[in-house]
C-alpha cells in the first residue's frame, strides 16, 4: 500500500525549500521513544513504508508505533528523452518534507534496548542521519 493523499488541492507542487528547523513535531508526544531527523531532506512514500515495516517486524506485535510524517507533496518528472517545453511533467511519486529536529517515528510499550534496536533498523532506511530520543519525564 503506497502512502499518498486521498485528494489534494493542486496536482503539481513547486519544489519549495528544505532549509531551516522543524517548527512542529520536534518533541516525543505520543510514545516513549522516537527517531529524530538531524538533516533536511525529502522522504519518499516508499522509504517511509520500508522503515515502518522494519519497525513492526522487529517489534513482533509488541508495543505501539506512531508514524509522525506523511508524504503530501507530489514530485513531477518528465519522460526520458523529451525535448524542453511542453509544460511540467506528470506526478511521479509523493514525498514528505523533513526538516532538522522532526520526530519521524515513535514507539511505546517496549523496553528501551528493544526500542533502540528497532529504531536503528528504521534509521538505516532513511536517506539522512537520525538520532534516538526519549520522552523527558
Amino acid at each position: 500500500m503506497a502512502l499518498m493523499p486521498k485528494r489534494v488541492k493542486y496536482r503539481k507542487y513547486q519544489r519549495g525549500t528544505r532549509r531551516g528547523l522543524s517548527t512542529k513535531a520536534s518533541r516525543v508526544a505520543f510514545g516513549e521513544y522516537g527517531l529524530q531527523a538531524l538533516e533536511n531532506a525529502w522522504l519518499s512514500n516508499t522509504q517511509i513504508e520500508a522503515a515502518r515495516v522494519s519497525l513492526t517486524r522487529h517489534l513482533r506485535e509488541a508495543g505501539k508505533v506512531w508514524v509522525r510524517i506523511f508524504p503530501d507533496k507530489s514530485v513531477t518528472k518528465k519522460p526520458a528523452e523529451t525535448r524542453m517545453g511542453k509544460g511540467k511533467g506528470m506526478p511521479e511519486h509523493w514525498v514528505a518534507v523533513v526538516r532538522r529536529g522532526r520526530i519521524l517515528f515513535e514507539l511505546e510499550g517496549v523496553h528501551e534496548n528493544i526500542a533502540r534496536q528497532a529504531l536503528r533498523l528504521a534509521a538505516h532506511k532513511m536517506p539522512f542521519s537520525t538520532k534516538f530520543v526519549s520522552r523527558k519525564r
